[in-house]
């Protein structure tokens, strides 16, 4: 099965590895909305990004099954300071190693941080609620680590981050041509689904999982006894979506739509994650609607191919935004560590689809998928070798 592009090249991918029936300009599938997707990316071709990462955690990442952020549920509070070490000093400070599923496969910090160094991308941490402060930079917007969704009570002062967020976004927008926005929370799309359906969208079996068997029984039942605990139902916060992610959401929500707010007045926003962004889409759409027009979200072949959630039919409920995915293809790589991502393993997070569609544009195509592969086989052996850790080379 080939497919066409709009730059007159033939996808060689069969159905089974690859999301095929999208148009692709340059490494880069226009995975919904492709006459939006075409004028997004000729507006931001060579202009200079700056990358946000938000972070944060939920005591919802640690039901156990919930999310595969972290060797165990506990973990978890580390994986997104980790993270955005990482991506500053190419190393993680306050843990050994590198974060890491269940099964040894590595964070998408790695493919993040390769495709900011390719293309030398300021990066900039924005601080939602944490446990672990990370040993980086960050912007503080006051905000508390969420509670277990199951209480009904997640957050504390998510209208007081949305407004500071705000004021970020609208003064980082004067800093750069337009901004990737991306997020690392454990258990986001279980949180992001019981928000979609506080706000009334029909999010049941859609959302994705760091998992290649996505338990969307134990997320909806998750997300149903959230509700339950806060006493609504299923579309009560459309019209009120503080409330809904004060409820049952988590302190990136909040934070991500303020700087998204605030910056989208002014300059481009590309929302850089998973199904995670369905859900900040939904509050931005209901606080603000019109800087959608400015707004495109950029997610990885790995989230608009998967099978086991529907990330377009998510989108395309909530708004007519542009979605641009990273073509990234690990089949090919010597390491069985990033082969497990075509496997359905990770698929997302830290912004790695919108950091290598944002490094792809920067760099007129010049950084492509076989680029952006052999920097993260260099900086995957680098940094498993320097916390001596063994590297099994695929046969």
């Amino acid at each position: 099965m080939l497919v066409r592009y709009s730059n007159n090249k033939t996808c060689g991918h069969t159905p089974a590895k690859k999301a095929c029936g999208y148009e692709k300009m340059f490494d880069i599938i226009q995975a919904h909305n492709k006459t939006k997707s075409t004028t997004m990316q000729n507006q931001l071709k060579e202009k200079k990004p700056l990358f946000l990462c938000v972070i944060g955690v939920t005591e919802t990442a640690k039901i156990q099954g919930i999310s595969a952020a972290g060797a165990n549920p506990e973990i978890t509070d580390y994986t997104p300071p980790a993270d955005v070490e990482l991506l500053h000093f190419g190393k993680c400070k306050c843990i050994p190693g590198v974060p890491v599923t269940p099964d040894g496969i590595p964070t998408p910090a790695l493919i993040t941080m390769s495709a900011l160094k390719l293309a030398d991308i300021p990066t900039l941490v924005v601080n939602a609620g944490l446990k672990v402060k990370p040993h980086v930079p960050f912007v503080e917007l006051g905000g508390s680590p969420g509670r277990d969704i199951r209480t009904g009570k997640a957050l504390d002062n998510a209208e007081e981050v949305l407004n500071k967020a705000k004021v970020a976004g609208q003064n980082l927008a004067k800093t750069a041509d337009y901004l990737v926005i991306g997020e690392s929370i454990p258990g986001g799309t279980t949180t992001a689904l019981s928000v979609l359906l506080a706000m009334g969208v029909d999010a049941k079996g859609k959302v994705s999982s760091s998992m290649p068997i996505n338990p969307h029984d134990l997320k909806i039942k998750t997300a149903e006894a959230a509700l339950e605990a806060a006493k609504i139902e299923a579309g009560k916060f459309a019209d009120e979506p503080i409330m809904a992610v004060s409820s049952v959401g988590d302190p990136m929500q909040p934070a991500l739509t303020g700087l998204v707010l605030g910056a989208a007045k002014h300059v481009p926003v590309i929302m850089a994650g998973g199904t995670q962004m369905a859900a900040v889409l939904a509050v931005v759409n209901a606080s603000n609607p019109d800087v959608l027009d400015n707004v495109a979200i950029g997610t990885t072949r790995w989230i608009v191919s998967d099978k086991t959630a529907d990330m377009k039919a998510l989108i395309a409920e909530i708004a007519d935004v542009p979605v641009l995915a990273a073509d990234l293809d690990f089949s090919n790589s010597k390491f069985d560590g990033l082969k497990a991502y075509e496997a359905g393993i990770v698929k997302e997070g830290v912004g790695c689809g919108g950091a290598s569609i944002a490094a792809i544009l920067k760099t007129n195509g010049k950084v492509n998928k076989n680029v952006l592969l052999k920097e993260i086989e260099k900086n995957y052996k680098q940094l498993l070798g320097s916390a001596n850790m063994e590297l099994p080379e695929s046969s």
